[in-house]
């Protein structure tokens, strides 16, 4: 509960200085990732951890992007990986550790190709901000 508590205290203190989308959403995922980490642990062992990294990093990202869907796919799967890897390689710690890391990369990197991929849609073409360029038919008059 105090590794809980203390995690929580870090997001409150870290949030605010978070100004760009891709830095909100790596935030977001990787401090989702790490409670839902911790969560998991508590409830299910390893596996509930993997389990809580994964919803808890999808979570984190979808609340701080614009891109809601990416930034929850790759928090999510960023997270899961990172506590599963994490705790092969370092127990709970390294877990929770690994569910923080990999979830601010996995939603940081997720943002960061749907921004691309958005920026390219909205200059394919021809066409500037997305709008659609139409001619103007004049009636003519006839005497």
């Amino acid at each position: 509960m105090r590794t809980f508590l203390s995690a929580l205290a870090f997001s409150a203190m870290i949030s605010p200085l978070a100004y760009a989308d891709t830095t909100k959403t790596a935030i977001g995922s990787g401090v989702g990732g790490a409670l839902g980490n911790i969560v998991g642990q508590q409830l299910g062992g390893s596996t509930g951890a993997a389990i809580g990294a994964g919803l808890g990093g999808a979570a984190g990202g979808a609340i701080s992007s614009r891109n809601k869907t990416e930034a929850a796919l790759g928090g999510g799967l960023g997270a899961a990986g990172g506590s599963v890897l994490g705790n092969q390689f370092g127990g709970s710690t390294g877990s929770t550790i690994g569910a923080g890391l990999g979830g601010a990369a996995g939603g940081a990197l997720a943002n960061e190709v749907a921004d691309s991929n958005r920026h390219e849609a909205r200059y394919r073409d021809g066409h500037r901000h997305g709008k659609k360029h139409h001619k103007r038919h004049h009636k003519h008059r006839h005497r």
